[in-house]
């Protein structure tokens, strides 16, 4: 309660606290919680039904969760370093993070944390421990959509039409945001998230906010999601829309977040690093296990419908299963640099995937390709996608149904994991597949 008690003398002035429960999706659900029943929640009080966790994406449960055990309740177990004000809002507000436990307290297999949690401990009984840094890309958008219902851009040309580019790199068009971008960065400040740099993307209204590593992956995801939460209140507060959606446009760039990550020893080593520009063989036991396992994960790294309109031909988005030395083409990317922070960046992953779950199947993979020693093949020199055929689900159920058989999954993420993900997300495809689109209109009506 020490944390709890030094943060309350701190904020003497918040009278509420927002109590924030990742869901399989990465959406935070939970309740407003008065102060003086804050102290309630660190002693193991704060309950919330178990199906909680496995809501689908528009927050309905499942009824095969509800219906098995009556709904019952799992205590929330806080987190204490989530502690933080929420800057963004006008009353004096304050959140945490909490993870879904059983009545008992204990752990709950399906909750996204725990799933994470469960894979760092593989990791500790082998003496290693993963440093993981987290990249993010969105758009921010007007918050009224045009007639057709597609989103409005900000970043528009002095004659108010889309531009063809989003000035990639460009310090004018973070200029044009600059406002929002403080005010990120402020917030970022206020709730200790480690932001590092901020720059425009490829798209117009297109952005990217990369966050330092850290070598406790569970808070690294901590402070992804948060960032999320934190970027959308400000965009919000500034009549702007912030959206983390795969592939907002057909034709434009769409969101990744990608993944990097080295492992170190108990004194501190990155096991990666042998002194050479190739990596250590342990490195290429864990491109080899991320290759491996990448498409029984795709159903994780892109998780929704929408995914799957980032893998078009011709995109960013990897296509096969692929790795390289500093090559954005491949799936899985060595960074040049200095030797002893040598890392492998995971370039699979839509910015809408829930970062706990991206992460513990990427390291799940890695765990794997170290373990059983697997070898890599040879890395790709220039253009991978014309050196190798689209190897990854291209499409959702596919990657539904290779997740559904996986055995890699069952062992390394659990299968109560697969069980309340599969039935959220067979939920969400039923209700996709009872809706016609106005293009199927346009192109069937007159058969």
């Amino acid at each position: 309660m020490h944390a709890l008690d030094t943060f309350l003398q701190q904020n003497p002035d918040i009278d509420v606290f927002e109590v924030l429960l990742p869901d399989i999706n990465g959406q935070l659900r939970g309740k407003w919680v008065g102060r003086e029943n804050l102290a309630k929640v660190f002693s193991g009080g704060f309950k919330l039904p178990v199906s909680t966790v496995a809501f689908d994406i528009w927050g309905r449960d499942i009824g095969a969760t509800v219906f098995e055990d009556g709904d019952a309740d799992g205590v929330c177990l806080p987190e204490p370093a989530t502690l933080a004000r929420v800057p963004w809002l006008a009353r004096p507000t304050g959140q945490v993070l909490v993870s879904m436990g059983t009545v008992h307290a204990a752990a709950y297999a399906g909750d996204p944390r725990t799933v994470l949690s469960g894979v760092l401990a593989r990791y500790a009984a082998l003496g290693l421990r993963p440093v993981v840094a987290v990249e993010l890309e969105f758009y921010l958008f007007d918050r009224e959509r045009n007639a057709d219902g597609t989103p409005r851009h900000t970043q528009t040309t002095s004659g108010g039409r889309e531009p063809v580019g989003g000035q990639t790199y460009g310090i004018e068009a973070m200029q044009e945001m600059s406002e929002l971008m403080h005010g990120v960065r402020e917030a970022a400040l206020t709730q200790a998230l480690p932001v590092d740099t901020l720059i425009a993307e490829a798209a117009p209204s297109q952005f990217e906010i990369n966050l330092f590593h850290q070598d406790d992956a569970l808070r690294a995801c901590d402070h992804a999601l948060l960032l999320k939460r934190a970027i959308k209140g400000v965009a919000r507060g500034q009549g702007r829309l912030a959206s983390f959606m795969a592939k907002p446009f057909g034709a434009l760039a769409g969101n990744g977040m990608h993944i990097h990550f080295s492992l170190v020893d108990a004194s501190g080593r990155n096991v990666f690093d042998n002194g050479t520009d190739q990596g250590s063989e342990l490195m290429r036991h864990a491109v080899a296990g991320c290759l491996a396992t990448m498409s029984e994960a795709m159903a994780l790294f892109a998780p929704n419908c929408n995914s799957y309109r980032r893998f078009r031909l011709g995109s960013h988005a990897p296509h096969a299963p692929t790795w390289g030395y500093e090559n954005r083409s491949a799936a899985v990317r060595i960074p040049g640099g200095s030797r002893s922070a040598i890392r492998l960046e995971h370039r699979v992953c839509g910015a809408d995937a829930n970062p706990y779950l991206a992460v513990a199947g990427m390291l799940a993979g890695a765990l794997m390709g170290i373990e059983q020693r697997l070898a890599a093949p040879a890395p790709v020199a220039g253009d991978a996608y014309s050196q190798h055929p689209a190897g990854l689900p291209r499409f959702w159920p596919e990657a539904l149904r290779v997740f559904e058989k996986s055995g890699f999954v069952g062992e390394y993420l659990g299968e109560e994991l697969r069980r309340v993900f599969l039935m959220s997300k067979w939920q969400e495809l039923e209700e996709f597949l009872g809706h016609v689109p106005p293009m199927e209109y346009d192109a069937y009506l007159d058969l």
